[in-house]
C-alpha cells in the first residue's frame, strides 16, 4: 500500500510538472504571436490614427464620447490621477499572475477555463490589432494627456516600450482579461472580500483605461464582447473534455493498478 501511494504521489507530481511545462509553452507561443503582430502593425501609425479619429466620430454620433471628460477629471484631481495610474499598472499583470497561480494550485479546472478563455480572446484581439490598428487617445493627436508616461515610470518596468504594441487599443484586453480573472476568482471562492475584489477590479480597470487616455470607450465595449466569445469557447472546450480530477484518477488507477490489478497479482 505504501509503495502504491508513493507511486501515485510521483505520478501526480509528474502530471503537475507536465501541466506546468504546457502552460509555459502556451504562454511562449502567445508572446511570439504578439511580437509578430506588433512588428506587423508598428509601421502603420497613420492608419491607426485615422481609425481612431473615425472611432471618436462614431462615439460622438451616439453620445458615448466620455474620454475627454474622464481624462480631464483625473488631471484635475491629483489623487485620482495617481489612483487610476496605479490601477492601470498594478491591476493588470500582477493580478493576472497572482490569481492564475492561485487557481492553478487550488482550482485547476477554473484555471484551465481562464487560460483557454484568455488564449482564445487574445487570438481574436491579435486579429484586431493586425487588421484594424487603433491609436489610443494619447497617441491620436486630439489633445489627450498620457497620464501614465507623464507621471509614472513603473509601467516601463512591467511592460518595456520596446515590447509594447502602440496601436493595439481595440479591443481593450487590459480590461477584458481583468474581467475574465474576476469571473474565475468569483466562481472559485466563497470568501466575501475576494468576491468583492473580483467584482470591483474589472470595474475600476474599465474606468482607468479610459481615464489614463489609453483606450476609447468602444475599446472597452469590444473588449467585453471579445472575452465573452473567449469564455464561451473555453466553456465549450471544457464541456467535451473529462474533468481534471476524473482524468487524474483514471491515470492513477491505470498506472498504479486498481482493485482488479491487485487481484491479478494475487
Amino acid at each position: 500500500m505504501t509503495a502504491l501511494s508513493e507511486r501515485a504521489r510521483r505520478l501526480r507530481s509528474r502530471s503537475f510538472l507536465i501541466g506546468l511545462l504546457t502552460e509555459v509553452v502556451i504562454i511562449a507561443f502567445a508572446a511570439i504571436v504578439y511580437i509578430v503582430v506588433r512588428e506587423w502593425t508598428e509601421g502603420s501609425p497613420a492608419t491607426a490614427v485615422e481609425n481612431a479619429r473615425r472611432l471618436l466620430e462614431f462615439e460622438q454620433s451616439i453620445g458615448i464620447d466620455f474620454e475627454y471628460a474622464l481624462v480631464q477629471l483625473s488631471l484635475d484631481q491629483p489623487w485620482l490621477r495617481t489612483f487610476v495610474n496605479w490601477i492601470y499598472i498594478w491591476g493588470h499583470w500582477p493580478i493576472i499572475i497572482s490569481v492564475g497561480a492561485y487557481l492553478l494550485t487550488h482550482h485547476r479546472e477554473r484555471y484551465i477555463w481562464l487560460r483557454n478563455a484568455m488564449f482564445v480572446s487574445g487570438m481574436i484581439g491579435f486579429a484586431f490589432f493586425a487588421l484594424v490598428p487603433m491609436a489610443p487617445p494619447r497617441l491620436s493627436g486630439l489633445g489627450y494627456t498620457d497620464t501614465i508616461s507623464t507621471w509614472s515610470s513603473s509601467y516601463r518596468v512591467l511592460q518595456p516600450p520596446d515590447y509594447a504594441n502602440l496601436y493595439a487599443a481595440m479591443p481593450s484586453l487590459h480590461f477584458g482579461w481583468d474581467l475574465l480573472v474576476g469571473v474565475a476568482l468569483f466562481s472559485s471562492t466563497r470568501l466575501l472580500p475576494l468576491r468583492i475584489f473580483a467584482l470591483t477590479m474589472p470595474t475600476l480597470m474599465a474606468f482607468a483605461v479610459i481615464a489614463t487616455a489609453n483606450h476609447w470607450v468602444l475599446d472597452v465595449v469590444v473588449g467585453l464582447v471579445v472575452v465573452a466569445a473567449g469564455a464561451g469557447i473555453s466553456a465549450a472546450i471544457a464541456h467535451y473534455q473529462p474533468a481534471e480530477g476524473a482524468r487524474d484518477a483514471h491515470v492513477s488507477r491505470r498506472d498504479v493498478g486498481g482493485p482488479s490489478a491487485a487481484k491479478e497479482r494475487c
